[in-house]
């Protein structure tokens, strides 16, 4: 649904919330639940050195909200989220809301930080104005939009929302500098009025990013708001701004409003109340001053802050009679109810284990939201299934036939190597396949199969680096570190691997980029000046190649190829090839029936501690 120009947020707008605060993240979402809303209004937390999921509820229903460590990467992936709530603390809140106005989606912005420095709160006014953007705050608990959007905590708990009505909009538009005294507001509008339909906290800072006159100018604008009700305070100019629009003809609404901090002309001396702003400089300044300003202008004033009530419920009454606005119409059939009442929320079981690979709970097998029967009638192969259960993505088929290149090419290196040795021995000794299994893979690390993964680091790492490859040689021999994926113990530049053959062939012909490839090709020239056998072996080959496919497949960020790496998804695949080997050979030693194996006593130095 689009947002009118009078709009911050609408039933289907979603925020990205900044810093991971669980009970504001579960209160916006309570609140989407009791408004009836189709999905979830955050769709996503940016909390700087964090990835995952936080695990959240959406009624009785359990769900996850993604969390990036960066707002490029949210953006990136939620490119119709409009808004940002920064729970940024006051020393980062500044850096935060810069990068947001930088975003071309995000176009409300806000701020909850108190004690943001005035000069950077005044930069970032000039720039959301330069942008066309809004801020709400700093220093505020935002607002809401009744029956549609909740901003953080503004509205208090579930019980307030349900006694002040706000899960359906009613007719009044309201604003105030404080965010303590909103929620007391939105009961009193749905007491004496048929509710409110939004309310806003500018906030208390002396310089706010929007002002109490911006949002009643947006107020005047929509339709379905028929009554303002405004909460100034000591201090500050805003109120003054309020009347001179009022006198030019911009505010034709009734407007109810009150300017509190009255008590501080029987003191002698000037008085600070809560807030950086609530502080008056002159007599213009003062409550009194301004409220009877505002009363001049034409704005309804109540005769002191007890009798507010009482003037919103006249004013209310005074539209209705006139058929300015519709009340809202009771109740009256019990088969009703369900429709028009807020849904109770449904009690809660937090779930111990989250996956988002796979899902087998209704008629059918999903692998990353994919049926597999599906799946099955597409021709999906070994490389498709990686692709969807490792990483969550539907891999062209230059990818997926390398993984199963890779697969055929590593599933096996003969009986001799620590895995299979393992295998076999446990084999021999009568243990089933899977503890044999077991016995084999608990090999796999650093110096078996751990090459390749040590390949990608190490190839990536200095060729992002624009690392000349000598250098790259020079430096890795001057920290003790054997270069990993070069050098054979058989083969050498004359008597080639025919993997590594076949593996660069394969490159050249379905990758778009071997940028990788052909460092590491680089990187062996300078080692073949060494020794004939310091080639690029498979492991190296399979490193290289795996980066390449990565890059050429067009399905990855920068970021998602740095966690891969990281994570070591190149070791699993070396497991998984190296499985189908280890299982051949111990269904070969069972089929044998090889005894008990004990190792050749002249095969051991046996030498005296």
């Amino acid at each position: 649904m689009r947002l009118e120009p009078y709009e911050l947020f609408n039933s289907e707008s979603t925020a990205f919330f900044y810093n991971l605060k669980a009970k504001p993240i579960q209160h916006m979402l309570d609140f989407d639940f009791l408004s009836r809303r189709e999905k979830p209004s955050v769709s996503a937390i940016i909390h700087p050195g964090s990835k995952g999921y936080h695990k959240c509820f959406f009624g009785g229903k359990q769900m996850l909200i993604p969390i990036y460590s960066s707002l490029k990467e949210a953006v990136e992936k939620h490119p119709d989220t409009s808004s940002l709530i920064n729970f940024a603390s006051f020393r980062s809140a500044f850096d935060s809301t810069k990068e947001a106005l930088a975003a071309a989606s995000i176009k409300t912005i806000t701020i909850v930080a108190e004690g943001i420095p005035e000069r950077q709160t005044k930069e970032l006014i000039a720039l959301a104005k330069q942008k066309g953007k809004t801020l709400i705050g700093p220093a505020t608990v935002g607002g809401v939009v009744a029956g549609q959007f909740r901003v953080g905590n503004a509205g208090g708990m579930n019980e307030n929302i349900l006694r002040a009505k706000l899960c359906r909009p009613g007719s009044i538009g309201l604003v105030s500098r404080s965010g303590g005294m909103i929620n007391e507001f939105f009961n009193i509008l749905s007491r004496v009025t048929d509710g409110v339909y939004e309310g806003m906290a500018i906030g208390g800072d002396q310089f706010p990013g929007s002002t109490m006159l911006d949002h009643m100018l947006r107020y005047e604008a929509n339709p379905k708001i028929k009554m303002i009700v405004a909460l100034g305070e000591v201090g500050g100019r805003a109120e003054y701004d309020i009347i001179a629009a009022k006198k030019a003809g911009l505010l034709t609404k009734p407007i109810v409003m009150w300017v509190s901090g009255t008590s501080a002309s029987i003191f002698p001396w000037e008085v600070q109340f809560g807030h950086a702003g609530a502080k008056a400089g002159s007599a213009e300044e003062s409550a009194v001053a301004k409220n009877k300003a505002l009363q001049d202008a034409g704005i309804i004033v109540p005769r002191s802050f007890e009798a507010f009530e009482d003037v919103i419920r006249e004013t209310f009454k005074n539209l209705v009679q006139y058929g300015k606005t519709p009340m809202q119409i009771p109740i009256v059939k019990e088969s009703m109810a369900k429709d028009i009442l807020p849904p109770e929320i449904p009690a809660r079981k937090e779930t111990h284990f989250i996956s988002t690979i796979s899902d087998d709970r209704g008629e059918e097998l999903l692998y990353d939201g994919i049926p597999v029967p599906k799946l099955v009638a597409q021709g999906a192969g070994i490389g498709d299934v990686i692709g969807l259960l490792w990483f969550k993505k539907k891999l062209p088929p230059s990818f997926t036939g390398f993984l199963e290149l890779a697969i055929v090419l590593t599933a096996d290196h003969g009986p001799a190597v620590s895995g299979a040795h393992n295998a076999i021995v446990a084999a021999r000794a009568g243990k089933d396949v899977i503890s044999s299994l077991i016995s084999g893979l608990a090999t796999i690390g650093p110096r078996f199969g751990g090459a390749i993964d040590d390949a990608c680091k190490y190839f990536k790492k200095a060729y992002d680096r624009k690392k000349d490859p000598a250098d790259f040689v020079q430096e890795m021999k001057n920290a003790g570190i054997l270069i990993p994926g070069i050098g054979h113990r058989v083969k050498s530049s004359k008597n080639p691997d025919q993997r590594v053959t076949l593996l660069k062939e394969y490159g050249k012909k379905n990758f778009s980029k071997t940028s990788y490839l052909q460092y590491a090709l680089a990187v062996e020239q300078v080692t073949l000046q060494k020794a004939d056998n310091l080639i690029l072996n498979v492991d190296g080959c399979l490193g290289a190649l795996f980066l390449d496919a990565l890059v050429s497949s067009g399905s990855f960020t920068a970021e998602e190829i740095q966690e891969i790496v990281d994570v070591g998804y190149m070791n699993g695949l070396f497991a998984l090839a190296r499985s189908i080997g280890m299982i051949g050979h111990i269904l070969d030693q069972k089929r044998l029936g090889e005894g008990l194996y004990r190792h050749p006593t002249d095969d051991i130095l046996y030498v005296k501690g």
